[in-house]
């Protein structure tokens, strides 16, 4: 029975779940959620870790075709006119083939050795701007070196078509392949560098 003199609230009874749940607002009272944190850094590592073997790997290949543009005109003497050392264009060739080796061979080695000791040998953030310019920069070099040769090369095959030639187009094809493939590791390489925190 209610008591007449007492005056009654419509105020309506707490629930156990309104109670244990905080308000929207209330960052101090906030309870982490089945996983979701853990499962986002995971996730983050899951990528990075992706986002590390694929530059590797596009090195790798960059360095592969490096290498191939190197070798291939380095060995293209045919005697006579036939000499890749007698043509500024070819020249330049070979120069920025062995500067692209010497580039993404060293790059290679640095990524292996934090692969597998998980440490690194300078801080991230000097890293993430060495990795990032020096791919641009090789790749930029490379697509220069192989644009200049084109025109000396076709120029020759309108005239006479032979092993010379062919091996010069080789070496362009090789160094147009490994701008590619620094291109896109340039663009990782600018994708960690935007995403890296400065905290």
């Amino acid at each position: 029975m209610p008591i007449p003199d007492e005056p009654t609230s419509n105020k309506p009874a707490d629930s156990p779940q309104s109670a244990a749940t905080p308000a929207v607002g209330d960052v101090e009272n906030q309870t982490l959620g089945t996983g979701a944190g853990v499962s986002n850094i995971v996730r983050r590592w899951k990528r990075e870790d992706f986002l590390k073997k694929g530059s590797l790997g596009l090195r790798g290949f960059g360095l592969l075709f490096s290498l191939l543009a190197f070798i291939i005109m380095a060995s293209n003497k045919h005697g006579d006119w036939r000499e890749f050392d007698k043509y500024e264009e070819y020249r330049y060739v070979l120069a920025i083939a062995i500067l692209s080796s010497l580039y993404t061979g060293l790059q290679i080695l640095r990524q292996i050795h934090e692969l597998s000791t998980g440490t690194e040998m300078i801080s991230r953030k000097n890293l993430l701007m060495v990795d990032f310019f020096g791919d641009q920069i090789v790749a930029y070099l490379l697509i220069s070196a192989a644009s200049s040769a084109v025109p000396l090369t076709n120029r020759m095959r309108e005239g006479a078509d032979n092993i010379f030639t062919d091996s010069s187009a080789s070496a362009i094809s090789m160094e147009f392949l490994a701008f590619i493939l620094l291109a896109l590791s340039a663009m990782i390489s600018g994708y960690k560098l935007s995403t890296q925190s400065y905290i």
